[in-house]
């Protein structure tokens, strides 16, 4: 999910990330719910609990991220524009979500987080969606034309694309049951998108960091 984090937040949370889906796509691949497969399932569910610690800290750099955006930059195409600033606003309502469901679970508030999860993780889903149509517009695409984002890159609209596409797909599994595909992937492909995905994001974080230090 993008935020406002810098590269090199982006790439460790990335690392992370890949790690985490690694083991759990390991662990439902091999053989045999005890022994190795096991413990790499576990080793999955902590980093996956790990990272959601962290992210309790990171609203206020999302929040610098949407206020530095703000309606967007003047020369860029306004339906670009608009999708980001929605998607900004869907990711900035994801953490408080994620945070009471997170609360609800470990008995600090008294709430169902059931209920709390499945708002977070619509809200990511609908983030993913307007990324993914955003970088459809930016590349031209949706339009049968040229980019229309300055200084946007087919390349690098298309490893968006599909970055926020495997999210997408896991998202819509983790919603209750009865949308769409929910609950119906086997944890091997839940392992499989999200390594893709991270996969994608570290490559990008890393190019991302060299036009940096350029």
């Amino acid at each position: 999910m993008e935020t406002g984090m810098g590269v090199q937040e982006q790439s460790e949370d990335g690392e992370v990330r890949a790690l985490s889906y690694g083991c759990q796509l390991a662990g439902a691949a091999l053989p045999g719910p005890a022994g190795l497969p096991g413990a790499l399932l576990a080793a999955s569910a902590q980093l996956s609990s790990c990272r959601t610690a962290l992210r309790l800290f990171d609203d206020l750099a999302m929040l610098r991220h949407s206020c530095s955006y703000g309606l967007g930059p003047e020369g860029e195409d306004a339906l670009v524009r608009g999708l980001s600033v929605l998607c900004n606003v869907a990711n900035q309502l994801y953490y408080p979500c994620e945070h009471l469901a997170w609360a609800a679970d470990v008995g600090i508030v008294r709430a169902g987080s059931r209920q709390w999860w499945a708002r977070s993780t619509a809200l990511w889903g609908c983030a993913l969606l307007l990324g993914i149509l955003r970088y459809g517009v930016g590349t031209g695409w949706a339009r049968g034309g040229p980019a229309l984002a300055p200084g946007s890159s087919k390349a690098v609209g298309v490893l968006s694309i599909l970055m926020d596409t495997a999210d997408l797909s896991n998202a819509i599994h983790w919603l209750p049951p009865g949308f769409l595909w929910a609950g119906k992937f086997p944890p091997w492909l839940v392992g499989l998108l999200g390594t893709i995905s991270s996969l994608i994001g570290i490559y990008q974080a890393s190019r991302g960091a060299n036009s940096e230090a350029a």
